[in-house]
């Protein structure tokens, strides 16, 4: 699979549903569900972003090509925990 749309769209698809779940008007899920979900997706996205720092780690070891673009793929998946502590 290309990298870019591995390391870049791929993850780039949970910050842009934290931001669409955190703009939802509250009237349409309630303010419990769409708070539950944000912190499902953050939580995830944190899972996600360990995962891709150790596997950016393991490449970086064995002089991987890809080492670049786990570190990206690690910082896109920690957008919405970052934004959720800023907006919380």
């Amino acid at each position: 699979m290309n990298p870019l749309i591995l390391h870049l769209m791929l993850p780039s698809i949970l910050p842009a549903l934290f931001f669409l779940v955190v703009s939802t008007p509250v009237e349409v899920l309630g303010c419990f569900t769409r708070g539950l979900i944000a912190l499902l997706i953050a939580f995830i996205g944190v899972l996600g972003g360990l995962a891709a720092t150790i596997m950016g780690l393991k490449e970086k070891r064995t002089g991987g090509p890809n080492t670049n673009w786990w570190v990206v793929s690690a910082l896109f998946l920690s957008i919405p925990a970052v934004a959720l502590i800023f907006l919380a």
